[in-house]
Order: C-alpha cells, then sequence, then structure tokens
C-alpha cells in the first residue's frame, strides 16, 4: 500500500477517493492491491460484449457492397479480425501491471505533455464510436417500434451514462449477462443459417476474387478491432498483476476476435442474401428466412448490447478527458470529476449523431479509415515501449510527475509518432483521396501495415543505447513505499 504522505494527489490517490454511493470511487488514478479484484476470463465477455452489437453487423455489408462474394468477404473479415485484435489483446495485458487506465499509460512513450497529442485522438475514437452507435440504434428504432431519432440518440447516451457512471464492475457484470443472451441467439441464426443455405452459388466460388473489396474489408475489420486499444486496459486494471501476461491476451483475443467475425460474417451474409436491402431491412430479412419473426428478435438482441458498447466508450472517454485536463492542470481524481465527463462526451456524441446522421455509411467509412491512420503509430509505440525497450518496467510516481524521469515532452516518442503517421499517407485511401502508392497499387490500402513497421523501427532506432538497467534502479527509488508489486517483474 501507499505509505508516502508527500505523494501527489494526482493518480496515487495519496488521500482516500471521494465516495458517492455505489459509483466508483478511482478514474486515471493507480489501483492498489488491496482493491483488486476479478478474474481474468471475465475479460472474454466483455470483449465479447463489446463487439455483438448493431455497428459490428453493419461493418460486415462493405466487402459485399464493394463487390466481393460472400466467401471471399468472409475470409477478409476472419482474418482482418485476427490481426487488428493481436494488437488489442496485447494491450490488455498492460493493465494489470501497472493498474492504470491504457491512456495514462502513454506518458513514459510521449512525455507528461506529450501524451495530450494521442489523448486528443483517442477521444475523436470515442466519439467517432459512440455516435456511429447511437446513430444506428436511432434508427433502428425508428424503423422498428416508431421511436423518433430524437428520443433513440439521446435514450441510448442516457442508460450509456448510467452504466458508465456506477463505472467499472457494473459494466463488467452487464457484459456477463448479454454474453449468454447473445451466444444464444447467434447460435440459432447460424445454426438456422447452415440449414436453410439461401445463398447463390456463387456466394462461394473461390475463383471471384477481388482484391480491392477483400483489402478493404479486411483493413476496416483490423481497424475495428484495434480501436479497442484506446481502452482496453480500463478493465483489466482492477485484476491482480500475477495473472500472468498469457492469461489476460488469450481470455482478452477469444472474446473480441470471436464476436467480432461473428457478428461481421452475419452482416455479410445478410448482406448477400439482400444485396439492395439496408442494414436493418437485410438483417431482418435474413432472419425471417430461417424463421418468420426471427429477423426482429436477432435486430433487438443486436441493439440491447449496443447500450454496453456504448457505456464502454463513454467510461474509457471519461478518464481520457480527465488525462487531457491533468496534462494542463493537476487534478485530484474524484467521481465528481468523472460525473462531469461523463456528461460532456454525452453531450458532444449525441451532436455528433445529429450532425452524421444523414450520411452515415461514408461517414461510417471514412472514420473508421482515418482512425486506422491515427491509430496505428501509437499501438506500435506503446507495444514496442512495453515489451521490447522497458519491458514492462515503469514508475507509477513519475507517470504522475510532470517534471519527473519520463519529462513533458519525450522526443522519442512524438518523432517516431509524426513519421509513422507521414509514411502511411501516401498508401492511404480515404473517400476520393488516392495516395501515390495507393493508386500504383490500384487503390488498395495497406497503409497499416506501413505505419505499424515504421512506427516501431523509427521508435527502436531512437532508443539505441538506452540503459534499461539504469532506469529500473532509478524506478526503485522513486517508487518506494508503493505496493511492492506495481510494476511487473
Amino acid at each position: 500500500m501507499i505509505e508516502d504522505t508527500n505523494l501527489p494527489e494526482t493518480g496515487l490517490a495519496a488521500r482516500p477517493s471521494e465516495t458517492i454511493g455505489i459509483v466508483e470511487t478511482r478514474s486515471i488514478d493507480y489501483i492498489p492491491l488491496a482493491e483488486r479484484h476479478g478474474k481474468v476470463w471475465h475479460l472474454s465477455t466483455i470483449w465479447f460484449t463489446g463487439n455483438v452489437h448493431i455497428l459490428t453487423v453493419a461493418l460486415g455489408f462493405i466487402g459485399i457492397a464493394l463487390g466481393a462474394n460472400l466467401l471471399w468477404t468472409a475470409i477478409a473479415i476472419v482474418t482482418g479480425c485476427a490481426f487488428g485484435t493481436f494488437f488489442m489483446a496485447f494491450h490488455s495485458t498492460q493493465g494489470p501491471q501497472l493498474g492504470l487506465p491504457q491512456m495514462v499509460q502513454s506518458r513514459p512513450q510521449f512525455g507528461f505533455a506529450g501524451a495530450f497529442l494521442v489523448w486528443i485522438v483517442a477521444l475523436i475514437i470515442y466519439g467517432g464510436y459512440a455516435a456511429s452507435i447511437q446513430i444506428l440504434v436511432g434508427d433502428t428504432l425508428e424503423e422498428i417500434v416508431g421511436l423518433p431519432t430524437t428520443i433513440g440518440y439521446f435514450g441510448i447516451a442516457l442508460v450509456a451514462m448510467l452504466l458508465a457512471v456506477v463505472g467499472h464492475d457494473l459494466i463488467h457484470r452487464a457484459a456477463r449477462c448479454l454474453s449468454l443472451l447473445m451466444v444464444i441467439v447467434l447460435a440459432i441464426f447460424t445454426i438456422g443459417i447452415i440449414m436453410v443455405q439461401p445463398f447463390s452459388a456463387g456466394a462461394f466460388d473461390i475463383r471471384s476474387f477481388s482484391l480491392v473489396p477483400f483489402m478493404v474489408q479486411f483493413f476496416t475489420a483490423a481497424a475495428y478491432q484495434l480501436s479497442y486499444s484506446i481502452f482496453v486496459s480500463d478493465y483489466s486494471r482492477y485484476l491482480e498483476p500475477n495473472v500472468g501476461v498469457r492469461e489476460t491476451f488469450w481470455w482478452t483475443y477469444a472474446g473480441a476476435a470471436i464476436s467480432g467475425a461473428w457478428m461481421m460474417l452475419i452482416g455479410a451474409a445478410a448482406a448477400s442474401m439482400f444485396p439492395l436491402a439496408d442494414t436493418v431491412g437485410a438483417v431482418i430479412s435474413s432472419g425471417d428466412a430461417i424463421i418468420p419473426g426471427f429477423g426482429n428478435i436477432l435486430l433487438i438482441a443486436a441493439i440491447i448490447p449496443a447500450f454496453a458498447a456504448v457505456a464502454l466508450c463513454f467510461y474509457g472517454g471519461s478518464l481520457t478527458l480527465l488525462s487531457c485536463t491533468d496534462s494542463i492542470k493537476q487534478i485530484r481524481p474524484s467521481p465528481s470529476k468523472r460525473l462531469f465527463a461523463l456528461a460532456c462526451l454525452g453531450i458532444i456524441t449525441t451532436v455528433i449523431a445529429y450532425g452524421a446522421s444523414g450520411s452515415f455509411i461514408t461517414w461510417l467509412g471514412n472514420f473508421l479509415f482515418v482512425l486506422g491512420y491515427l491509430l496505428t503509430p501509437w499501438t506500435a509505440i506503446n507495444l514496442i515501449d512495453f515489451y521490447v525497450v522497458r519491458r514492462g518496467h515503469y514508475s507509477i510516481r513519475e507517470i504522475f510527475n510532470p517534471s519527473g524521469m519520463y519529462g513533458r515532452w519525450s522526443w522519442r516518442g512524438l518523432t517516431a509518432y509524426f513519421i509513422g503517421f507521414a509514411s502511411m499517407l501516401p498508401f492511404a485511401v480515404v473517400g476520393d483521396f488516392h495516395g501515390v502508392f495507393a493508386r500504383i497499387l490500384g487503390g488498395v490500402d495497406v497503409s497499416m501495415l506501413v505505419g505499424l513497421a515504421v512506427s516501431s523501427v523509427i521508435y527502436l532506432t531512437a532508443h539505441r543505447g538506452f540503459d534499461l538497467n539504469a532506469e529500473i534502479e532509478r524506478i526503485r527509488v522513486a517508487d518506494i513505499g508503493i505496493d511492492s508489486s506495481a510494476a511487473p517483474q
């Protein structure tokens, strides 16, 4: 436990946290060992639930809409989810080891103030995803029950805020319940589709391969899974540090990869069966093709977890917003500050939902690609730093010290980020914009692969001569009085 009464108030909870009923008392601060709880397998259910909603279904339409058949769309979905989740699950392992939210962990790579850059990127992702789900749920409820979209947009934001207000444990419990419900519904749909086989012969023609739609579907699925990296540790940081990297990785990977691929495959199947229908109409019609009336059940089932998915965005977004504030003016974490941050996010995402709803599909596609460009350099730098450069050794106290060992600005991380981002642009495809190499490749976007490689190489090169043993000694001295297991061994 923390014994040093001179610790900074930010992050290390030098004083007892303010308590508001059943509301979670922690936010961006370190989770002491005495408060660690939960089981590592719970990570599978929270990330399963995080994906099993209507937005994930909609992403399965992309390959079909671009002209790919069901077979190649399915292959792109499965391989894309497997690829993107690989990085996301490795971020999840950082939570139990450090006991900190995901975005706070960016300070050692970018500096106390420099991390503000990646936090702004994270806030864009939180807002975009939450607004996307609000749009789909609002439009779906209007179509099936006649509920005005105004009420739908506000309604999902309000319910999600209530879940996020209570916090970490309630979100985990809700995820476990919803996972069981969705496994049953998805199993019925999958078995039904296999038995009915309502597809045309061309749907599974292995010769009908087209590179551009395949790669677009692949990287869309990968970017979607990768996007959870910005808050994945938020939901593993309460676990005890001895749960192990392997267990944390595989429970996270299984829940996220299976659910992401499963829901996108449902979308691809629905789009293949009813290519002229929109998302809602295709899902309803595909479900009814199995059992009359099952389409509405499937659609409603895909809406319910959306509330939990928005809560995930709001909860993680509130922690990131507080981290941004703390980098400008240090604050003492408290539930009341987290409540204020949640209210701000709820208002912002609802406004975004109204502004983007008229051209949703176009907006969503462009958002996902831009998201990949912004997020890829960060994930490479963060993982290389944790697993290769510092090998899991960080000072909890110094992460919250603006004048500490990590500095206010880290030229290594910032340089690697900007060069990595710039290297992606010639390979980028966003709407009508095609980078020079993307045009040479016939419109194929491979920017994620380029960004991962370039950012990693630049960051490693910048750390030539880095003395890890000397830094470990500095960490040992700095963190005297903190839980002995605060940093991984």
